[in-house]
């Protein structure tokens, strides 16, 4: 039987890898033998990104891109299709919470204006999948082959305390996920979700950990409703991208949120 999860001929683009996570899973595909595409607007972390996988004896390049700029997404698609070959696998892994659209005590909700709406929506639903998805999911479809994962969040099932307009966007990214699974599934291209739980990344680091290294009570609090009682790491996210990625593994699964969270949503009380 063939590996299951070998990825060798498959291209994955994977969009906000200059992130903690991003760079995680991009540099795990690489593992898997996919050529990888490193986008993001940072170009000395994208540069390090697809030095690191180069290093690891991968295959990766990294393109200048800005997901909520839908000219810069169609010429880095360009580029990737004469430099790597045809992208097969689209990771929509940019985002994250903008402090303007988190209630805290001195911000409440009603505080939050709709510009700082827009701006949250823009980043993790406008780029963190619509714009993506609709460069390169049609041309995958045209050629009858593709998978795309959207990076969800926990806080897309149930919303989270403050992070209201990204709980909002998030649960949106669910809903096109799921449309475009039915939407695409006739023409070959398969699209579903992957939500981690608490990840310590650059963006929420601050929110978990006291200056000293000790967790914050926000993080206690996580702790206390994670029945793992720890954060995941970030290689814990790559055995479930490749599976999603690999048409072996995965190629009868599309609309599916798949959670890596140490249980946090299957726990109440």
């Amino acid at each position: 039987m063939n590996n299951l999860f070998d990825l060798q001929g498959e291209v994955a683009v994977v969009i906000g890898a200059t992130g903690v996570l991003g760079g995680a899973l991009a540099a795990g595909l690489a593992s898997a033998g996919a050529s990888v595409a490193v986008l993001g607007r940072n170009a000395e972390r994208g540069e390090a990104c697809a030095q690191r996988i180069h290093s690891a004896g991968g295959r990766a390049q990294f393109f200048a891109a800005d997901a909520v700029n839908a000219e810069t997404l169609a010429s880095a698609h360009q580029a990737i299709t004469a430099a790597l070959g045809a992208p097969t696998v689209l990771v929509n892994a940019a985002g994250g919470n903008d402090p303007k659209v988190t209630v805290t005590p001195d911000r409440a909700f009603e505080q939050i204006t709709a510009d700082d709406w827009r701006a949250g929506f823009d980043l993790n639903l406008v780029g963190g999948a619509l714009l993506p998805c609709q460069e390169f999911g049609p041309a995958m479809a045209q050629r009858g082959k593709g998978s795309i994962i959207n990076i969800a969040s926990v806080s897309a099932h149930l919303p989270l305390s403050r992070v209201v307009a990204y709980s909002a966007a998030k649960a949106a990214v669910l809903s096109l996920t799921q449309f475009l699974a039915r939407e695409w599934a006739p023409r070959g291209v398969r699209v579903n979700s992957l939500t981690p739980g608490f990840f310590p990344a650059e963006q929420n680091r601050r929110l978990l950990f006291n200056e000293d290294g000790t967790p914050t009570p926000r993080a206690q609090s996580i702790l206390g409703h994670t029945p793992m009682a720890r954060f995941g790491e970030s290689p814990e996210l790559i055995g479930a991208a490749i599976f999603l990625a690999s048409a072996r593994a995965s190629g009868f699964v599309t609309g599916i949120d798949l959670r890596v969270d140490g249980g946090f949503l299957s726990q109440t009380i």
